[in-house]
């Protein structure tokens, strides 16, 4: 359904290192890059972070990136913890959603909620 998504962070030195590290254990990477504003992918970019245009507080987001199995949400997990991210889920099976659904939770530099989920059976 989304072609892209683009969020907007208070440091996007710190927040640049968190995903170059977690998105790098699902298999992304930096595709393009313009000054502070930097998209992640691996045909195209399709997350971007850029910094924020607005004053105050911004509102937590929730993100789910897709994991090619279960072995990715563990790395993902994994390099989060490494780069510091607080933890609101440990890896594990999530039933009250489906049987498959695996995920980690992670809170990312600017406090938004960010997942990864594989669907994959064992």
């Amino acid at each position: 359904m989304l072609d892209h998504l683009g969020i907007q962070v208070a440091d996007p030195e710190a927040s640049a290192a968190f995903y170059d590290a977690v998105l790098a254990a699902l298999g992304h990477g930096r595709m393009l890059q313009f000054g502070p504003v930097i998209g992640y992918g691996t045909e195209h970019p399709q997350f971007w972070i850029s910094p924020s245009e607005s004053e105050g507080p911004a509102r937590e987001s929730h993100i789910a990136f897709l994991a090619p199995d279960r072995a990715a949400v563990d790395s993902f997990f994994a390099a989060a913890v490494g780069a510091g991210a607080e933890v609101l889920h440990e890896p594990g099976l999530w039933p009250e959603y489906h049987e498959h659904y695996y995920g980690a939770f992670v809170r990312d530099p600017d406090g938004n909620n960010v997942e990864a989920v594989s669907h994959v059976p064992i």
